[in-house]
């Protein structure tokens, strides 16, 4: 018996009670739980012989309840769609989160990192723009507080939410083959980050996988658009231009509409058009544009779940949630009409 109740956490006493890893948290911190939840809470943790860590119970009193959060570009709507997600999610367990942009420079983020730690945050969720720089891995390790990675791939053990960017990517270019589509393009930002680098994987994969040989019609731009233009327009002035193309986020998109319009195109009738990310400006093009999207609640739900059991259970073993990256269909996509 003993040994059961060893294994026991917080997670375990929200199951047993029907609430959120949220609602849990508070009732147990006294942080404001309803009557009922709390009821709930005090009965499964009873039931189950819960008892908090008592080091994070020492600790309680000095909670700031504010997290940090380190995200590499918020002018980037993937970014801030993430960053509402996390508030929404964060201010529903009585949490202040605080906003430090990267701007996928080094030294910005190894002094936000130091900030977060002077200013006393509970946690940190990170996104980091550079997942090899050894300054950076120094300053995660010196971290006093818990740390929550998404999306990215730093040395040591971290908890982690993933987007499946592989599978995602891999099943879109699958869709177009479907369809008749071979000469299938894919463009991306320079970077060696976890999500340029699996959706490379997808797309090469989605093509050996069909026996078939990957086609030279990769192509990373710099991150700037007018990059993004002239790396697109190469690629629609190959005499075999591509009929479909598989663009990250909304500058792209926008460099690639262009470089399309340039050429005297249409889409979708000479070239389909899939994007890496939804947003309005993809929804109100004519046609719309088809999208690989994720559900930026569930990403940030695993999150805010991560780095709550961080701050109440430290002993946990490092946990790693995937979220899928999944396709919907619009009218930007059809099959080949050139060739």
């Amino acid at each position: 018996m003993t040994s059961t109740k060893a294994k026991v956490d917080l997670r375990d006493v929200a199951r047993l009670a029907g609430v959120s890893l949220g609602s849990a948290s508070r009732a147990i911190n006294g942080a404001g739980a309803s009557q009922a939840v709390q009821q709930k809470v005090e009965q499964a943790a009873a039931q189950l012989g819960y008892r908090p860590n008592h080091a994070a119970q020492s600790l309680r009193s000095r909670l700031s309840r504010t997290l940090g959060c380190l995200l590499p570009d918020i002018a980037n709507p993937l970014y801030a769609q993430v960053f509402r997600a996390l508030e929404d999610e964060l201010l529903g367990v009585g949490y202040l989160p605080l906003l430090a942009n990267g701007a996928n420079d080094e030294d910005r983020e190894v002094r936000a990192l130091s900030m977060f730690t002077h200013r006393g945050m509970d946690g940190v969720i990170l996104a980091p723009g550079h997942e090899r720089s050894a300054r950076l891995a120094d300053a995660l390790k010196a971290l006093p507080m818990p740390a929550v990675i998404f999306d990215r791939e730093l040395p040591g053990q971290h908890d982690s939410v993933l987007i499946d960017h592989a599978a995602g990517v891999r099943g879109a270019v699958e869709r177009l083959m479907q369809l008749g589509h071979r000469h299938i393009a894919l463009a991306v930002w320079q970077g060696d980050t976890r999500p340029v680098r699996r959706r490379i994987q997808g797309y090469r994969a989605a093509f050996t996988g069909a026996g078939l040989g990957v086609p030279d019609l990769v192509v990373q731009a710099e991150n700037v658009t007018a990059s993004a233009f002239a790396e697109i327009s190469g690629l629609l002035a190959r005499p075999h231009s591509p009929t479909a193309l598989i663009v990250q986020g909304t500058h792209m998109l926008t460099s690639a509409l262009r470089a399309v319009a340039a050429r005297g195109l249409r889409m979708p009738e000479d070239i389909s058009i899939i994007a890496i990310g939804d947003t309005p400006f993809a929804r109100e093009q004519d046609p719309a544009v088809a999208v690989l999207t994720i559900d930026m609640q569930v990403a940030a739900r695993h999150l805010v779940s991560l780095v709550l059991s961080r701050i109440n259970e430290p002993s946990l073993p490092a946990r790693r949630e995937r979220v899928e990256l999944r396709y919907e269909h619009r009218g930007s996509v059809v099959g080949p009409g050139r060739r």
